[in-house]
């Protein structure tokens, strides 16, 4: 008799492997954007090439105040998160070519929302990864072709700000999207991981 009682459960809707890469990587991206706004302000002028500073003309000036004091804390803050997100990143992209998730992207949303799920996994964040690493002194050092890849240490740094700003940009549709869709819903689904009816 209890069988009849219980009510179903609601379809799965995320697998736990996916809400809890979510979820840290809500937590790093948050860590990154804080982190790279200060770095920013430390000098908002985008160079291309090898070289900028003060004295240089800079390919684009953010109407941004400038602020020295912050680029100590961000550069630490913005390192640490950055390989919690690639760490996070690589479990959830080889899982998701593991069980043929990223296949099932095209069942489940529109033709525009799968093309810009993929370009986010494969090229925005690879692109970001890999201008971060050739801003580094030491990785430019150990692999010169990186940096040479970019074009120079300014023009990764450039890059990775245009990236990370499409990045951005693709976060605030994805909320929209979320909203538009029935926010406590999908909430409850990526903290539950099941679907439930509106």
């Amino acid at each position: 008799m209890a069988e009849f009682l219980q009510t179903p459960a609601a379809p799965l809707r995320h697998a736990a492997l996916v809400r809890i890469t979510h979820w840290i990587y809500t937590l790093a991206f948050f860590a990154l954007l804080v982190s790279g706004i200060a770095i920013l302000l430390a000098h908002p002028r985008l160079y291309w090439g090898e070289t900028g500073g003060f004295g240089s003309p800079a390919l684009l000036e953010l109407p941004l105040p400038f602020d020295l004091d912050q680029s100590g804390w961000g550069r630490s803050l913005h390192f640490l998160a950055a390989w919690v997100a690639v760490l996070n990143g690589a479990v959830y992209a080889i899982s998701g070519l593991r069980n043929g998730r990223f296949r099932k992207l095209s069942q489940i949303y529109n033709p525009l929302q799968h093309s810009a799920y993929l370009a986010v996994v494969f090229v925005l964040f690879p692109l970001v990864i890999a201008s971060g690493l050739a801003m580094s002194p030491a990785i430019g050092a150990a692999f010169p072709f990186l940096v040479g890849a970019f074009g120079g240490h300014q023009s990764a740094r450039t890059v990775h700000f245009a990236a990370s700003s499409l990045l951005f940009l693709f976060l605030l549709v994805h909320i929209a999207m979320v909203y538009r869709a029935g926010f406590r819903v999908r909430m409850r689904g990526m903290i539950t991981g099941h679907a439930e009816a509106a």
